[in-house]
Order: structure tokens, then C-alpha cells, then sequence
């Protein structure tokens, strides 16, 4: 029993690690265009301006990275709000 207790006990610690460090990773990547266009693979600046820019990735792909209260996001990717408070990152 008390192995499993460790045991269990391990793997909770470890979840939380994970969880805290991607938390850090995302909130990181939003904070600026430069850590999201890289967060996202992109290779090529193809158009910046101050509240947007295109990119191509890695495999490809355009993709529009937009500035929305103040994080950047992916275009058509942005957190959901309601009456002030918002949830995506």
C-alpha cells in the first residue's frame, strides 16, 4: 500500500511539472510575434504589420498570425471571452 501511495504520489508531481512547464511554453510563445512565429515553425516572413504578420511554415503552409489583447495568436484561433475574462491560453 504505501508503494502505491509513493508511487502515486510520483506521478502527481510529475503531471504538475508537465502541466506548469506547458503553461510556461504557451504563455512564452503568446507574449511576442518572435516567440509565436517561431513557436508556430515559421521559416519565411512574407507580411508584417503591427497587429499581424504571414508566414510560411516548415511544411509549406501561409499561415496568419494576428495580435489580439495583446498575445499573439494564430488567425481564426483565438480565445474565447465572456464579459471581460478570456480562455485559450
Amino acid at each position: 500500500m504505501k508503494a502505491l501511495i509513493i508511487l502515486a504520489s510520483i506521478v502527481i508531481v510529475l503531471l504538475l511539472v508537465l502541466g506548469i512547464s506547458q503553461f510556461l511554453l504557451l504563455r512564452k510563445a503568446h507574449s511576442s510575434f518572435e516567440n509565436y512565429y517561431d513557436f508556430r515553425g515559421c521559416r519565411e516572413l512574407l507580411q508584417k504589420a503591427d497587429t499581424y504578420g504571414v508566414c510560411r511554415t516548415d511544411s509549406g503552409k501561409i499561415i496568419k498570425i494576428v495580435e489580439f489583447n495583446g498575445a499573439w495568436y494564430l488567425d481564426g484561433d483565438l480565445p474565447t471571452c465572456f464579459g471581460g475574462f478570456c480562455f485559450g491560453i
